[in-house]
């Protein structure tokens, strides 16, 4: 049985081809802030404004919570059906896209939650949801 009497090479790892990735995205970049260079070297006025302060993100949806006994509640505060529907008119006055969710009292009488409903289409609100919870589907 004959003995091996030479070594094997260890294996050696290839980095060319990593070189050349980072080689070409140092030229990319380096490119890239050359054209924003020159382009902030343009000789150009751009118009100016007045500043009309900071855009804010869309209002949240209102909530409405209407419990068993009746109550209604606007974001916390107890208000009337009037009431509601005036909060909603102005609220969709100051944004067209206003949301409503309505949690109402699965125990409670669903008449309260109709009249709230009625009340929001009364303000012209069009995004309306109503807060449910899921059950575990039954078992046959």
């Amino acid at each position: 049985m004959p003995l091996k009497t030479n070594l094997d090479e260890q294996p050696t790892v290839n980095l060319t081809p990593m070189i050349d990735i980072v080689f070409l995205l140092i030229i990319f970049f380096m490119v890239g802030t050359k054209f924003a260079e020159m382009e902030r070297d343009i000789d150009l006025k751009v118009p100016s404004v007045r500043d009309g302060g900071a855009l804010t993100d869309a209002p949240r949806r209102k909530t409405v919570h209407v419990y068993r006994d009746g109550t209604i509640l606007l974001d916390h505060q107890t208000v009337t059906l009037e009431q509601l529907t005036n909060e909603l008119r102005t609220a969709r006055q100051e944004y067209a896209g206003l949301g409503v969710l309505i949690r109402g009292d699965g125990r409670g009488n669903f008449q309260r939650v109709a009249e709230v409903l009625n009340a929001c289409r009364q303000a012209d609100v069009s995004d309306l949801g109503i807060a449910v919870e899921p059950r575990a589907p039954m078992r046959r």
